[in-house]
């Protein structure tokens, strides 16, 4: 008899165990069937992406069916098209007409930018940087002189940084990188590809600042497609993931770990410097002024030497041509009148357009990118003055213009301080 009450007991728990069993089982099923479908959502989404912003393959036919037409030609055309010795490789772009990659030319390691054909829309960032046409590389026209070819230069960088003294000396520059193989003349392709290359706010910039080596050395070019020198180390602070770990790691954690991956802090000074240097340089420069609408760790790197160099000078446009684009752009507030991250001035509601100054001016904004950078690590009798004169840097209001006398003398400060602390150590 008691035999049966003990029997069915068993067969309970028994099938409670199994219905438990089943339970979990279904669970973590479902639990691993969500994470294969999302992981492959992720995937799916993220290969799309690059393969929307990743058209290297596109850009090199593109240049290279016009450099067999005859319609351009430059000192990277013949290894690009013909000799396969110039090779793009690990793609960086990060807007589809704009493609970047790493590339190899024969042993010289570099980077290859090419301009892409987007569908037209107004924007003041398509006005600030011009869009390349779909007909292309059709100026100058045929029968012109080099001396008209140099009187166009000489009009669009005085249409570009203003009537500057020694404009001559830079269309002379120009014409001497024109002629790509050196023969001593200047042939329509080439002409066609240095016009092109002329339209590019980033291109300009290496141009002003060639003398000045903050900006990567141009080593070729072939159309409006050309190469620099590679900066090795690119962006200024932060480490690079793999796609799949950037999307779940959070914020704070990633800018933490952003901070682990820089050089010791002698070397972040020299770097800093640098940086204000260049904001002597595009500030009131030998050729005109250049504002800088995005100043983010992203557009700077250094090289070995641990010197400052510009590694994407999209928003680091002349200061002319900002004014004349940004009073046109239509407004209903403040929010309207950005370009970049960085270049923000007042929306005027009584015309409805938007005003030309800046509401903060260059060091401001290189002040805001070095702080963290060069405070982390800074030694104990330098950090309290350097955050003092950072934080003055910061708060700076206005154009540089109307406050030229407290612009030079927080940049001077903030050179000397740092100089001062690391010109005797061996990182120096």
């Amino acid at each position: 008899m008691a035999r049966g009450p003990f029997s069915r007991g068993f067969f309970r728990k028994l099938l409670y165990v199994q219905a438990r069993f089943s339970y979990l089982h279904m669970k973590y099923l479902f639990l691993s069937w969500l994470a294969v479908f999302v992981g492959s959502w992720v995937v799916y989404v993220e290969y799309s992406s690059y393969t929307e912003l990743c058209r290297g393959r596109e850009c090199k036919n593109s240049i290279c069916d016009k450099y067999r037409r005859g319609l351009i030609d430059g000192s990277a055309c013949s290894s690009l098209c013909e000799k396969g010795t110039l090779s793009l490789g690990t793609c960086f772009s990060a807007r589809a007409k704009s493609q970047v990659y790493t590339g190899s030319w024969g042993d010289l390691e570099g980077v290859i930018k090419c301009r892409m054909e987007e569908a037209q829309r107004y924007d003041l960032e398509n006005q600030v940087e011009p869009r390349k046409k779909a007909a292309g590389f059709d100026q100058p026209s045929r029968g012109t002189s080099v001396e008209k070819f140099r009187e166009m230069i000489l009009d669009h960088l005085k249409s570009k940084v203003g009537d500057q003294a020694n404009l001559a000396d830079l269309a002379a520059q120009v014409l001497s990188m024109t002629d790509a193989n050196k023969d001593g003349h200047i042939s329509l392709p080439e002409a066609h590809s240095t016009w092109a290359l002329l339209q590019l706010n980033e291109f300009l910039l290496a141009l002003v600042l060639q003398d000045r080596e903050h900006t990567p050395k141009l080593l070729g070019f072939c159309g409006d497609l050309y190469v620099t020198e590679k900066v090795p180390y690119s962006p200024l602070y932060g480490v690079g993931l793999p796609w799949i770990l950037e999307v779940w790691i959070p914020a704070s954690l990633r800018h933490s770990m952003d901070q682990w991956f820089t050089p010791s802090w002698p070397f972040k000074a020299k770097i800093s410097i640098g940086l204000l240097e260049l904001v002597e340089d595009v500030f009131h420069g030998t050729f005109g002024s250049f504002l800088m609408c995005d100043v983010s760790a992203g557009s700077f790197g250094y090289n070995d030497r641990h010197d400052l160099k510009v590694t994407d000078a999209r928003y680091i446009v002349p200061e002319a041509v900002f004014q004349e684009d940004i009073r046109q752009q239509r407004c209903d507030d403040d929010r309207d009148c950005r370009f970049g991250a960085d270049c923000l001035t007042s929306c005027d509601l009584t015309k409805h357009r938007c005003t030309t100054e800046v509401t903060r001016p260059n060091l401001a904004k290189a002040c805001e990118t070095m702080k963290n950078y060069v405070l982390r690590g800074a030694p104990p009798d330098v950090r309290e003055e350097l955050e003092k004169q950072l934080y003055a840097c910061m708060a700076l209001k206005g154009s540089a213009e109307q406050m030229e006398m407290e612009h030079s003398l927080i940049l001077n400060n903030l050179k000397t301080l740092l100089w001062k602390r690391i010109s005797h150590t061996k990182d120096s």
